[in-house]
């Protein structure tokens, strides 16, 4: 589809809580020479949420800029279908590869507003990866419904972040679309049972050891990609002690990928208390990754 491993890429902010476009620029550049297929913009990890159209769609048009063509997946989905029809709209228009359609958060809409909202969406001609994200918008998609989705042209993937690996199994055994792991720790579990990668957080900092996973479960060593897993499994656990996107951004300035952790309310910063313990970890990573 678009690769294995795609890094829902962070946005920097510089002092005045601005997007920091240079910043982004050389993120993206960083992360697509080490480890990664492609970029995730303007999405959960990218704090979507606090994000003007404006400065969604300036995203986009940087990660297009530096992509050298590697697929650039659009953060368009909302709960407002006319908004996201609009987003999707002007991402095509600047040359996104396919559009990450969330699940309505908030309105809860019934299974029939569902399939009409991801319509809506799909008429637009660009291709839609689905994003299961119970956990944030208190509505799943079982594999049925999923199903069903498929059935409309130009829906060709899902990033399943319902942690339910039965479910996961479920649809890739019964669903025709492209699944990608939504949590980096299902990441593994997800490929062995016939997924196609991950939509990762974790790739930021180890996207060419991620590369390693998939290829080795790929070559049908299983026993090589769970033992680079593991070693893996503190880091995943480690990023995720808080809300999402704070230690990844702490991560990314302790290791010098971007200039700032900088959020915007109401998300916050990382606690020192947090930072030490991400400190412990990020040493441990580094320390193998040189092995």
């Amino acid at each position: 589809m678009f690769g294995p491993i795609l890094t829902a890429a962070v946005t920097p902010f510089d002092a005045s809580l601005r997007v920091d476009e240079p910043a982004a620029a050389a993120l993206f550049t960083h992360l697509l020479r080490h480890g990664s297929d492609g970029l995730v913009v303007s999405g959960t990890t990218g704090e979507a949420s606090t994000l003007t159209d404006d400065e969604k769609l300036a995203l986009v048009r940087i990660a297009v800029r530096e992509s050298g063509g590697a697929p650039v997946v659009a953060g368009t989905g909302s709960n407002d279908t006319a908004h996201s029809v609009h987003l999707t709209r002007e991402a095509a228009a600047l040359g996104a590869t396919a559009a990450l359609v969330v699940t309505p958060y908030y309105n809860r809409p019934p299974r029939a507003g569902i399939v009409g909202h991801v319509a809506a969406i799909a008429e637009v001609g660009l291709p839609v990866v689905l994003y299961n994200i119970p956990g944030r918008t208190t509505v799943n998609m079982p594999p049925d419904l999923l199903a069903e989705l498929a059935g409309i042209p130009n829906v060709v993937a899902v990033k399943q972040a319902n942690t339910d690996l039965g479910e996961a199994r479920r649809t890739v055994e019964t669903v025709p679309l492209a699944v990608y792991a939504g949590n980096d720790d299902m990441f593994l579990p997800v490929m062995e049972m016939g997924g196609v990668g991950v939509i990762s957080v974790a790739s930021h900092l180890v996207g060419e050891r991620m590369a390693a996973i998939a290829a080795a479960v790929t070559r049908g060593d299983t026993d090589e990609a769970r033992r680079m897993d593991g070693e893996l499994a503190d880091l995943y656990a480690a990023l995720f002690v808080t809300t999402n996107p704070i230690l990844i951004k702490a991560a990314l300035e302790m290791t010098g990928a971007i200039p700032s952790a900088r959020m915007r309310l109401p998300m916050v910063e990382a606690t020192p208390v947090q930072r030490d313990i991400l400190r412990t970890v990020l040493e441990r990573q580094i320390t193998l990754s040189r092995v």
